[in-house]
């Protein structure tokens, strides 16, 4: 989206974070995103200048295109899935280029985010020799804040319903 938007490649824009839980209330954040215009890398705030379409359109038509594909399609989005899964064994296989990171759900365990422990969530990660790290000490402005607590409030709440839900089968 931010590449059609300003006129590029989907390869000219790097570290976009998707935080947090694979529903409506994903977030991806775009504070620490760049982009290559004419030659030379720029922040996506900076290049779009269009704070409102980064802050309203932009985040919930990406939190909504799941159901949007399979509103499109009549059918599952398991394809956009199994792209994703492609895309992340692509990225454990031969790592992240220096210097860039991508989203991906891991165990939220000892991160400095503020997230609560145990939860499968999506975090900026670099790799490099198939292993993932945490991209650690991003700035989080208060929007951003918000946002990643509202869906780590969501997957808290579905893993307590997961638990009940085992513990009276």
């Amino acid at each position: 989206m931010i590449a059609l938007k300003l006129g590029v490649t989907s390869e000219d824009v790097k570290n976009v974070i998707i935080w947090g839980n694979h529903s409506s209330t994903q977030y991806p954040d775009v504070n620490h995103a760049k982009v290559k215009l004419q030659g030379k890398e720029v922040g996506v705030y900076e290049a779009l200048k269009n704070d409102s379409w980064l802050k309203g359109d932009f985040i919930t038509t990406v939190q909504q295109r799941g159901a949007a594909v399979i509103k499109a399609r009549k059918l599952s989005s398991a394809m956009s899935a199994a792209k994703a899964i492609c895309d992340h064994i692509r990225d454990i296989w031969f790592g992240t280029p220096e210097g860039e990171f991508v989203s991906m759900g891991i165990i939220s365990d000892g991160n400095s985010y503020g997230v609560p422990d145990d939860l499968l969530y999506s975090f900026p990660v670099t790799i490099k020799n198939k292993t993932w790290k945490i991209v650690e000490g991003l700035p989080i402005n208060d929007f951003s804040r918000e946002k990643m607590d509202l869906t780590a409030k969501e997957l808290s709440e579905e893993k307590e319903t997961a638990f009940e839900f085992l513990s009276s089968a």
